[in-house]
């Protein structure tokens, strides 16, 4: 399992490769180095701090969550823990989907928590994350169309439409998985135990769970998320630093277009960068290249002669090298401490 693990990976960072050469001939390679060798290296160094500011603002909301759940920990292990977690969704396929299970694994060796309460937590924090995604995309939507006709471009109104009914489907997804979180869970412990016993019988040193023990892993996954959901007050929280988060890579986006040359109006930013996010489901690892392309193709949909094709890839290359590989290096750094030394105890407060 390790080896398929390690050749999807490897698949994916090839694709990426791909998406890459084919993004980068599309801007122009001698114009586009051109213009990276221009850039302004304090509006470089803007764009690295807000980077920064993000991880922070995403690490409170893992820290508050945690804290509902009765978990010890402290804010730099939270940080530490989240550059963790998102190291794993950008080497990793399906970005959060592929790296939640290496997450939790994560949180519960740091803080010494059962494994399902790590994977609710991180579960939360994804969760959490969306809601102020949709409604920033939506406020930049409503302020960029005072000022230009959004029906005058229809791959900008085809874009705004998806984000649109993201906020109606999934809400109303989320709210019937709710109100059937039982029958679900049943059908989980029924679907999941064959599966994870015929796993586990293939695993060397690894026991193979009882059909109880499974159950009642699977129970304490979803009685966590009940804590989390029945804590207003902490959400509130939660969601306010989420939203902090989004805001500072909007931030950091709009600085890589200044450190071109390029300025562009707050509203379309607010707009495409949780668009381009979306991307991060694609096979790619961390979504790499596909999150750049969508952003790319987002930015010259919107009418804004400055905006050229080498323009759109170097701020976007720019903003993306930040908030991928900042937290590769910092994050890369924590799984290995974690992994090989004796990790990052959370004290108790």
């Amino acid at each position: 399992m390790v080896r398929a693990n390690l050749r999807a990976t490897v698949v994916g960072f090839a694709a990426a490769a791909v998406v890459f050469a084919v993004l980068f001939t599309f801007a122009g390679v001698d114009e586009l180095v051109a213009t990276l060798r221009a850039a302004d290296t304090s509006d470089l160094a803007f764009v690295i701090g807000a980077t920064v500011a993000w991880l922070l603002a995403w690490s409170v909301s893992l820290y508050t969550v945690l804290g509902v759940l009765g978990v010890e920990r402290t804010l730099p292990s939270s940080f530490l823990m989240f550059s963790g977690a998102t190291f794993a969704n950008n080497v990793t396929p399906f970005g959060q989907a592929g790296g939640e299970p290496i997450t939790a694994f994560l949180i519960s060796r740091v803080t010494d928590a059962e494994y399902e309460r790590g994977l609710a937590a991180i579960a939360s924090v994804d969760t959490l994350n969306f809601v102020p995604s949709i409604t920033i995309a939506l406020l930049g939507a409503g302020y960029f169309a005072t000022e230009v006709a959004l029906g005058a471009n229809r791959n900008l109104l085809a874009a705004v439409g998806g984000v649109v009914a993201l906020a109606i489907l999934v809400p109303g997804l989320v709210y019937l998985g709710w109100r059937r979180r039982y029958r679900l869970e049943a059908r989980l412990v029924d679907g999941l135990t064959p599966i994870i016993r015929a796993l586990a019988r293939r695993l060397p040193r690894v026991p193979v769970p009882t059909p109880e023990g499974i159950e009642e892993r699977i129970d304490g996954f979803f009685r966590a998320i009940e804590r989390v959901a029945d804590s207003p007050r902490r959400l509130a929280v939660a969601l306010a630093a989420s939203t902090a988060g989004w805001l500072a890579q909007t931030v950091a986006l709009r600085a890589a277009f200044e450190a071109i040359g390029v300025s562009v109006p707050l509203s379309v930013v607010l707009v495409v960068v949780p668009i381009g996010a979306i991307a991060g489901v694609t096979p790619l690892p961390g979504g790499a290249g596909g999150i750049e392309t969508v952003l790319v193709l987002l930015l010259l949909a919107a009418p804004l002669p400055q905006v050229t094709e080498a323009a759109a890839v170097a701020a976007v290359v720019i903003f993306r090298g930040a908030v991928y590989w900042i937290p590769v290096l910092v994050g890369g750094v924590a799984v290995a401490w974690i992994g090989v030394g004796p990790g990052l105890r959370a004290d108790p407060e």
